[in-house]
């Protein structure tokens, strides 16, 4: 089986789960013997080199690349990555006014549009979560017969990260911390923030700090709680963000919606408590080992991050997250999508 991953061009750029998704969900068909190739723009291209095309995010960067190899009759699976916490009613009536928009007026789009029409093209749908399956069926109408989830995961390596080299590097142990890109609103930093400077905790984010007002802001702020740390940027193969993860208390990620973010994944398996949004499917994955907060609640951000503190450490969690949601087995559940798609056709 040849397989073509296609995204959109700033993935690499960007640096974030999506990049991670991609690139591990490739090393983990490759074990199965899945030949997998990434689609270079500059690279002469031939359909029939590839079974098909697996298009990782549904949204306008991507609405081209799709429609493009669908002129090329290539079997196309899609992993969305879209979560939105707005009725399936209000995503209907979008995609309702837009088609009917489109009947009297070129060039008129809709996020909503451009989703339901790429995933109406797709062989199959792979969401994350439940919750993000759940979205696709009832606001977009795909059929259930196209959709299977398939669960975001984990490199093994984390459950074998040491604390000593965070604790070396920084000076802190035992800390409150939070991984993610700084700036974009639905990340929630900004509340974080706030309702760090309510808990007398030693703290770090770290992330690529992006050079918006939000991000600009965030840093601004941050920067007045001595105890708040803030590194810009490491790099996912870090031995230093593996170490960050081991070395910290509680993890925290109180964005908007996450589906369910990898660095939540990355740190329950080094053995951190988590702190996490319940919006986007994240029970799927953390069930009751963790504590969900309202990512609008300032306050309530904070005295989540408390009860956490407060409680201790076991590996419920950890073990859980290591026997279901490892790469590997990401990479199976993958491929039997593939060949039930390859069966049909």
């Amino acid at each position: 089986m040849r397989v073509l991953f296609a995204s959109n061009q700033a993935a690499a750029v960007m640096r974030g789960g999506v990049l991670t998704q991609a690139l591990q969900t490739k090393q983990a068909l490759e074990k199965l013997g899945v030949e997998v190739v990434l689609y270079d723009a500059w690279h002469e291209f031939q359909p029939d080199d590839f079974d098909l095309v697996h298009i990782f995010t549904a949204n306008m960067a991507t609405y081209h690349l799709a429609r493009a190899f669908k002129s090329h009759s290539m079997p196309i699976v899609i992993s969305p990555v879209f979560f939105t916490r707005r009725s399936p009613g209000v995503a209907k009536s979008v995609v309702s006014a837009d088609k009917f928009t489109s009947r009297f007026m070129r060039g008129f789009w809709t996020d909503y549009g451009i989703i339901e029409e790429m995933c109406h093209w797709a062989e199959a749908l792979l969401p994350n979560t439940t919750d993000e399956a759940k979205l696709f069926e009832e606001a977009f109408r795909i059929p259930a017969t196209k959709i299977t989830v398939v669960p975001n995961g984990v490199e093994e390596r984390f459950a074998h990260a040491k604390p000593d080299l965070f604790e070396k590097e920084y000076g802190i142990k035992n800390f409150i911390l939070n991984v993610g890109h700084v700036g974009p609103g639905r990340k929630n930093v900004m509340r974080l923030i706030e309702a760090l400077e309510q808990i007398d905790h030693d703290a770090a984010i770290i992330g690529r700090i992006e050079n918006t007002p939000e991000g600009r802001a965030c840093l601004e702020r941050a920067r007045q709680n001595r105890r708040l740390l803030v590194v810009d940027t490491l790099s996912h193969d870090s031995m230093l963000l593996a170490s960050a993860y081991s070395a910290c208390d509680v993890f925290v990620l109180p964005s908007q919606f996450e589906t369910p973010g990898i660095s939540a994944l990355e740190a329950a398996l080094a053995g951190a408590k988590i702190v996490i949004t319940p919006f986007g499917g994240t029970k799927d994955y953390f069930e009751d080992n963790a504590v969900y907060v309202d990512p609008t609640s300032v306050t309530g951000i904070a005295e989540g991050i408390k009860t956490a503190l407060a409680k201790g450490k076991d590996s419920i969690l950890r073990d859980h997250i290591k026997s279901e949601f490892i790469w590997d087995k990401v990479g199976e559940k993958t491929k039997q999508v593939y060949e039930r798609v390859l069966a049909r056709i």
